[in-house]
């Protein structure tokens, strides 16, 4: 008798990229993200993550601006100009906040940008917002 194959949820989860040279930022956002429902694989500097986003297409990208290596903005930019990861939603989260600030990260490609410290709970709505309804698995 074959064995019914289950459905893993987790498996089916949207795929959340955190990226934050500051190892208490994304063990912050990549745990709480964990805890609503999302996989989470992250990067601490730009070039490793173009490098993860290319090889797992994430459903979105959590990307703070001001990363050793290569910054979030040119990362940012090398993805959106990439076909295989333009449709990737990149969240910007920067200390800066000065709005010539916030709108060249949304012209580098951002869907949305953030100022820190901003709750896990802020960018875990926006996610919920990037993502299609049949995707979200967020727990309420």
């Amino acid at each position: 008798m074959a064995k019914k194959a289950s459905a893993n949820p987790i498996a089916a989860s949207p795929l959340i990229l955190v990226v934050d040279d500051l190892e208490d930022s994304r063990v912050m956002y990549a745990d709480y993200l964990r805890h609503v429902g999302y996989r989470v694989e992250t990067a601490s500097d730009g070039r490793s993550a173009v490098k993860k986003a290319r090889a797992l297409l994430p459903d979105v990208i959590i990307m703070d601006l001001s990363l050793p290596i290569m910054d979030g903005w040119e990362a940012t930019r090398l993805l959106k100009s990439d076909p295989r990861t333009a449709h990737i939603c990149v969240l910007a989260v920067s200390g800066h906040g000065e709005p010539p600030y916030r709108e060249r990260v949304m012209e580098a490609g951002a869907t949305a940008f953030f100022i820190k410290p901003c709750l896990p709970l802020e960018i875990a709505t926006k996610i919920d917002e990037c993502l299609p309804a049949r995707s979200r698995r967020r727990k309420k």
